[in-house]
């Protein structure tokens, strides 16, 4: 080792030592001055992605469909002959991802999960109940929801839900299918004919689910390209009745405004049609239910005991009740910021829970609505795969794993 990466190594276990001790604004920052001070890290050949549950990269059939969609550049609202041609372009991807998701409803466009969320809660004046492991772009869209928690199974609270339905009258309830920061999976088609028969509607977000199981039976669901192989800044709310919503004018059947990004929409259509096949490699159509290839990718994750702890106990729930894909593990003693520092400077991604407010120090509202306590929240990654994921790359992040636990084993002894 050259004396001056023997600097840069010094400096950055630094960092990481003040990271751990809280010393700073948010987790971030100190791991922005880490890579700033070893660029290395960002330029490395060899770096492994494990953040899929954040983004998921941009599909290689994604981006030439987006190039060649660049030439319908019209305005797609526009009569002439280009917007014309605009539309239709707009109008088969609309179809497409309808087909792909097999979707009977309607499908409006939107920027991405959060307005599609938006749109959904704001706009009806049912009262809103939602689940308390809910994204935080729920809580921001209704932030007077009633919060229903989740039991000590992982799932959804039946009794407070129940409670909830009859004290509010025909309410809109948001339940996520996948949790964005466990994986732990909700039984949304049995909760949807439960809130119907109570007179209420299911929002489901679906962001990290679309493409990988299929679709819940619910009321409306939430849709995201950018997780599952799409661009990004492009989404779609699913609605069975566009009755539930109120119109507000503008574009996408008056309940957006905004000229559609026939590009991105293009993309989007081809990344959910292609999304399952290039989750499995050497698959096709027919290759199989993708749940079952996830934990095959991710049971030496899984199956791994101490020093790697399943985060709080939150696995509980049998193994059908989540998606092998996201995990979070807490190694006891060491923060997830100094987690995160090693793991970047090893030449690995992971996050500390949703890339939306990883950057706090605060412990996950998430985990700890899971039951996980704050000390080992503050401890808890979650490390998320897809289609670019690789066994020997889980082999490496394996091996990463145990050199980090036993170095903070060491400290800790």
């Amino acid at each position: 080792m050259t004396s001056g990466m023997k600097v840069a190594c010094a400096r950055e276990l630094d960092i990481a030592a003040r990271v751990r001790s809280s010393v700073g604004s948010y987790i971030g920052s100190g791991l922005h001055v880490a890579i700033g001070r070893n660029p290395a890290v960002l330029n490395s050949a060899g770096r492994i992605y494990l953040d899929h549950a954040a983004t998921t990269p941009v599909l290689p059939e994604v981006m030439t469909s987006m190039c060649e969609a660049m030439g319908k550049w019209a305005n797609p609202n526009s009569p002439h002959s280009e917007g014309r041609a605009a539309r239709a372009a707009l109008e088969d991807a609309r179809q497409r991802i309808k087909k792909a998701l097999s979707w009977d409803g309607e499908l409006i466009f939107t920027s991405g999960a959060t307005e599609s969320l938006a749109i959904a809660l704001s706009r009806s004046d049912r009262p809103v109940l939602a689940s308390a492991v809910e994204h935080d772009a729920v809580f921001r869209a209704a932030p007077a929801a009633k919060v229903i928690p989740v039991g000590a199974r992982s799932e959804v609270d039946r009794d407070a839900l129940d409670d909830g339905l009859k004290r509010n009258n025909a309410p809109l309830v948001a339940i996520q299918h996948v949790n964005s920061e466990t994986g732990i999976e909700q039984p949304i088609d049995e909760l949807t004919r439960f809130v119907r028969e109570a007179g209420g509607c299911l929002v489901c977000d679906c962001s990290q689910s679309a493409g990988k199981v299929p679709l819940p039976d619910a009321d409306m669901l939430v849709v995201s390209a950018h997780k599952l192989g799409g661009p990004p800044g492009i989404g779609a709310l699913l609605v069975r009745d566009l009755g539930m919503l109120t119109a507000v004018g503008g574009q996408e059947f008056g309940y957006r405004a905004g000229t559609q990004n026939v590009p991105a929409a293009v993309g989007f259509a081809v990344a959910v049609e292609q999304f399952p096949i290039r989750l499995i490699p050497g698959g096709g159509p027919d290759a199989g239910p993708m749940a079952q290839w996830l934990h095959d990718l991710a049971h030496p994750i899984l199956d791994l005991e101490y020093p790697m702890a399943q985060a709080g106990g939150v696995y509980q729930p049998a193994r059908g009740m989540r998606l092998s894909s996201i995990q979070a593990w807490t190694i006891p003693g060491m923060s997830a910021a100094a987690q995160l520092v090693h793991f970047d400077s090893a030449g690995i991604a992971v996050s500390a829970g949703s890339a939306c407010s990883s950057g706090s120090l605060k412990s996950s509202r998430v985990l700890s609505a899971f039951g996980v306590s704050e000390e080992d929240a503050r401890c808890t990654i979650r490390v998320s795969f897809g289609w670019s994921t690789s066994s020997d790359d889980i082999s490496r992040f394996l091996e990463t794993w145990r050199d980090i636990a036993s170095k903070a084993q060491s400290r800790a002894a």
